[in-house]
């Protein structure tokens, strides 16, 4: 047996991503906002050198602005609904994490996980459905919306529906997009912070098309 760190992976998170299929149904859609835009689904395929075998799905993802209620030009916002999935090959259990990646005057498209002075946000500051986040001009932020375990062989969906992000202190140009993280290993367990498992340590992400907040 193989011990791998876990790189901070693992969070303690609300009720709501208790269950196998974690359903936020969060903030509805009023009279004046605009219709959904739907983004491309996406499909990632990753394999160890034992052949085992990860696969991650994003459907029905869409997202819309949404005005603030004082106009003000330095705020705005958005909501966002889909449906992110993972499974895995016999004997491999591991961890799957629904993340938005958020830029001030800055072009996510390139942006991945990992990136240097970015600012961090969990499910936890999240109050009747929506997300304030303070983003000043240049600044990106990682939200963490949930986690959670999964089993070898048993598929695993998290579902967000209308969950609504308010953006204070962005003037400009303001984009996102969604990136899903899964890291897996055959005898996958948690331990003090750690992943404890057998052969290859999985670790795939899959990007979500970049949209506009403005």
């Amino acid at each position: 047996m193989s011990k791998f760190s876990k790189l901070g992976l693992r969070r303690v998170v609300g009720a709501a991503a208790i269950a196998s299929v974690a359903a936020l149904g969060l903030a509805g859609m009023g009279a004046g906002d605009a219709a959904a835009a739907k983004l491309p689904n996406g499909y990632k395929k990753a394999t160890g050198i034992d052949g085992e075998v990860v696969q991650t799905w994003r459907t029905n993802e869409s997202a819309y602005a949404i005005g603030t209620v004082a106009n003000n030009p330095a705020a705005r916002g958005f909501v966002l609904s889909g449906t992110y999935q993972t499974k895995a090959s016999g004997g491999v259990n591991g961890n799957l994490a629904v993340k938005y990646i958020i830029g001030c005057q800055v072009n996510v498209e390139g942006i991945q996980l990992g990136l240097g002075g970015a600012l961090t946000f969990g499910l936890e500051n999240i109050v009747s459905g929506s997300l304030t986040i303070p983003l000043s001009p240049g600044q990106v932020a990682v939200v963490d919306i949930t986690d959670k375990d999964f089993k070898a062989d048993k598929p695993l969906s998290i579902q967000l529906s209308q969950l609504s992000f308010n953006l204070n202190g962005c003037g400009g140009f303001a984009s996102a997009r969604s990136a899903v993280k899964v890291i897996a290993a055959k005898g996958y367990n948690t331990d003090d912070g750690t992943v404890n498992g057998e052969g290859t340590l999985i670790q795939s992400t899959l990007y979500g098309k970049p949209f506009s907040i403005n």
